[in-house]
């Protein structure tokens, strides 16, 4: 069960607080006050996988919230996600991108064809997240992003991974995977994801894929000039695949269909969603199967900057139980360390001079760790912001 916590929430400052005794958090959006108990479900905490991860989802879809999923490329990242979903009281998804397990296995290593590096610092990047997963409380997804054709063998070799550590501990390293096929035609994205996906579910892991186009640009896939009819799934494109998937690995996978959503970031407003088109999908599969559940398919968001709370709610109401949070997060990263040099310049010109003293150190100022926490607890600080956008703050009380 998840440690308790409590959870202010107070009208943006551009000032981050946050620790252990102190629990004021500035936020950008909404005033929001809760006071967060011990969960009472049943859900595991640790990194989940399965029959677990799938409660986390059947839970998620029907409290109507969604777990905030951040690409994560360094240990300050990943450790700020999981003190937000300790403080939230709620699940939280670390996910790795391409280009993040190559960043994690350093920039000075070169990425030949055969995805070796990359595959290195994403597989580093998730054995860091369960040696401490336990310390959070809260159930933690280990999930790697976009993975297009061209990258097919990094996901080869992620494959082997969990494959091993199956082997060793009756599990997948990782609890999901997304194949990014939508360049490819429908009948080849289906051909190739219906292949892994039967190599994946022997090990209990579970595949996300995409259909359509999430438009704008992120680590490197620049989608900006697509076709406007290209942002928009259609019921039938949307039943293909949940037919097609359920009959390898029934509710082993989720969607991430395109209903204008876009990469990037963006004012709100300038952002053309459409979340009727994924309800619509969930209502044609009912009627088509004839099925007496309401949601069948588990919808993803991407691309979720620029869209307002009300939109993201209500994408909410037709199954999407996971966005994914990147632009904003490296924003908060960013503004954390900007707000600590402003804040502590003259500390930072020398390792020796400030206003305290022309001998006086200023170790304590430069060390990383310093300006580090201040870039780690703005990244929590966002967090808490896109936790209550999803309708998932306290998400484990329910």
């Amino acid at each position: 069960m998840a440690a308790s916590s409590t959870l202010s929430v107070s009208s943006f400052t551009g000032k981050s607080v946050q620790n252990q005794s102190v629990r004021s958090v500035a936020v950008s959006r909404a005033v929001v006050k809760c006071e967060a108990t011990a969960t009472g479900t049943s859900l595991k905490s640790g990194v989940v996988t399965g029959k677990d991860f799938i409660a986390v989802l059947e839970h998620a879809k029907t409290h109507e919230y969604a777990i905030p999923a951040v690409n994560c490329t360094m240990s300050p990242v990943t450790n700020a996600c999981m003190e937000a979903a300790k403080l939230a009281n709620a699940p939280m998804m670390i996910q790795f991108s391409n280009g993040g397990g190559i960043y994690n296995v350093g920039k000075g290593v070169a990425n030949g064809a055969d995805q070796k590096a990359a595959i290195a610092g994403t597989v580093a990047g998730a054995l860091h997240v369960r040696a401490i997963a336990d310390f959070y409380g809260v159930p933690i997804i280990l999930h790697t992003d976009h993975c297009a054709k061209k990258l097919l063998p990094w996901f080869d070799g992620l494959l082997e991974a969990n494959e091993d550590y199956f082997e060793k501990h009756g599990e997948p390293l990782f609890t999901s995977h997304m194949l990014d096929l939508s360049e490819e035609s429908l009948e080849e994205n289906m051909e190739i994801s219906k292949k892994y996906l039967e190599r994946m579910a022997k090990i209990n892991c579970f595949l996300e894929v995409e259909i359509g186009i999430t438009g704008g640009e992120e680590d490197g896939v620049d989608n900006s000039d697509v076709a406007q009819e290209d942002l928009y799934s259609k019921p039938e494109e949307i039943y293909t695949v949940y037919t097609e998937l359920n009959k390898v690995a029934p509710g082993m996978f989720s969607v991430a269909a395109a209903f204008g959503n876009v990469h990037g970031v963006y004012k709100p407003g300038n952002v053309k969603l459409t979340p009727s088109i994924l309800g619509a999908a969930q209502k044609y599969i009912i009627e088509k199967d004839g099925l007496d559940i309401e949601k069948p398919v588990y919808f993803v968001f991407h691309g979720g900057s620029g869209s307002t709370r009300e939109e993201i709610r209500e994408a909410l109401t037709y199954g999407v139980i996971k966005m994914n949070i990147d632009t904003d997060t490296q924003w908060s990263f960013w503004d954390g360390v900007r707000e600590y040099v402003a804040k502590n310049e003259a500390y930072l010109q020398g390792q020796i001079g400030n206003p305290d003293g022309e001998d006086k150190p200023n170790k304590g100022k430069y060390d990383p760790r310093a300006w580090m926490r201040s870039a780690e607890t703005a990244t929590v600080n966002r967090l808490l912001v896109a936790y209550e956008d999803l309708n998932a703050t306290n998400a484990l009380a329910k």
